[in-house]
């Protein structure tokens, strides 16, 4: 079967707009999307300094407390992160008192995580609420959320699949 892409669009890389210059950075969606990210960073850091935690600390923090007593590998793949990147995170939340860690008796292998009083407290503060209005999405903001992690499932499910021809 004949690819349905245009030559212009075969050179363009792909995750730039079709039918434009792909070659200016401001076309990227990737770009788009990484500085977006950069920028989310940025707002969160001062509202996560004040209380003592790392933009994945508290993203951590978050999941456990949609699903408490997780193991860390069940953690890690709602984050997107390695064990070895995870544990240190672990370690230092539990250091001040916001996680217990322990064994699961039934697999001495796999170590659970379960938020404290202390840990939940933090979160009731709802710390990143400000940054829903400094979005300036309104009423769309849950739309572009869906559209972000229907983007990311979809970019994922496309390296999973063997490459067709």
């Amino acid at each position: 079967m004949p690819s349905s892409k245009t030559a212009k669009q075969s050179e363009m890389p792909a995750s730039a707009v079709p039918g434009t210059d792909g070659r200016k950075l401001s076309n990227f969606l990737c770009f788009a999307v990484y500085s977006a990210n950069l920028a989310f960073g940025r707002a969160y850091k001062p509202i996560l300094d004040a209380l003592g935690l790392t933009y994945t600390q508290y993203i951590a923090m978050v999941a456990l407390s949609e699903q408490d007593d997780q193991t860390v590998s069940k953690l890690g793949e709602k984050l997107f992160l390695e064990s070895n990147t995870l544990t240190p995170i672990l370690k230092k939340l539990e250091a001040v008192g916001f996680i217990t860690r322990h064994r699961d008796p039934a697999d001495e292998r796999q170590v659970r995580v379960s938020l404290t009083p202390a840990g939940r407290a933090i979160l009731e503060t709802n710390p990143g609420s400000s940054l829903t209005d400094a979005t300036g999405l309104g009423d769309d903001f849950p739309i572009v959320q869906k559209s972000v992690t229907r983007l990311r499932d979809n970019l994922l499910r496309a390296q999973a699949e063997p490459e067709k021809s």
